[in-house]
Order: structure tokens, then C-alpha cells, then sequence
């Protein structure tokens, strides 16, 4: 008998669990993003705002808010806020005032944010297909899949 513990899970080896195995494809996928956008001073999650904000700010009639940045990318609000404040610090986006509401900040790409991030998107949509390119046709079955898992959370 051994003197440790068995793990009580309902697979019978790691290799079943669809979490465990997400946890691990996720790891070595923002590894391979860090490297992408390592030439571009971005981290990953900083890259997602910036194009979020810019396909946002293109294709928007209204001006753009933090929230409505924070649903677009499925991040938290908190941590979008101490992101977009290290990208207004870096000069990549700006603040402005809200056209109907006083109280409200809207946010922009500057000049510099949206050549950066049009630049960057080039590596990590590279990255991405070098990454997922072992799916072969079955890629957009798995985005399709990923899409499902998305929309039920």
C-alpha cells in the first residue's frame, strides 16, 4: 500500500480531462503569443485591447466606452482599467470626453496604437496558425467548438 494518497478524480489518466488538457494548450498557446509580441513591447492582453479597441473605434457610431471594451474581449472591467491605463501611459490610447455624458471617458487608438497593433496583428495571427496548423481541417470545427464553450459561460 502506498503511503500517499490517491487522487480521487473520475478519469482514469490526465490525458481525459478536456480541462486539464485546455490548461495546457492555453499555456503553451500565450507562451508562443509572449514571443509573437515580444518585438511589439505588448502583452498579450494588452494586444487584445488595442485591436479590440481599434476594430471597436472603427466600426462604431457611438464613441467607445470601457465597457464596452471589457465585453468585446470577455475581460474582467478591473483589469481592463489597469490595462488601458498602461497603454494611455505608452501613448497608444486616448481618453476623451464623452459627447453626450459629462461624466464619461470614451477611449480611442492614437496614430501610434493602431500602426502598432496593425503591425503585431500580422505576428500573432502568424503565431496562430503555425500554432494550430496540426488541426488541419478540423480548425474550424475547433473554433466552432470553442465558440460553444464561449457562449455558455
Amino acid at each position: 500500500m502506498s503511503e500517499h494518497p490517491a487522487l480521487r478524480s473520475g478519469f482514469a489518466a490526465a490525458d481525459e480531462s478536456s480541462g486539464l488538457l485546455l490548461w495546457q494548450v492555453t499555456n503553451r498557446w500565450q507562451a508562443a503569443q509572449r514571443s509573437a509580441l515580444a518585438p511589439f513591447d505588448l502583452t498579450h492582453v494588452q494586444f487584445v485591447l488595442l485591436a479590440s479597441l481599434t476594430y471597436l473605434a472603427a466600426r462604431a457610431a457611438d464613441p467607445v466606452m470601457q465597457r464596452d471594451l471589457a465585453e468585446h474581449a470577455a475581460t474582467d472591467p478591473m483589469m481592463t482599467s489597469q490595462v488601458l491605463r498602461a497603454l494611455e501611459q505608452k501613448g497608444l490610447i486616448e481618453r476623451r470626453d464623452h459627447p453626450s455624458d459629462r461624466r464619461a471617458k470614451s477611449l480611442a487608438p492614437t496614430e501610434a496604437g493602431a500602426a502598432l497593433v496593425n503591425r503585431a496583428i500580422v505576428a500573432v495571427e502568424d503565431c496562430d496558425r503555425e500554432f494550430f496548423e496540426p488541426l488541419g481541417a478540423h480548425g474550424p470545427d475547433f473554433a466552432a467548438a470553442l465558440r460553444l464553450l464561449r457562449e455558455r459561460a
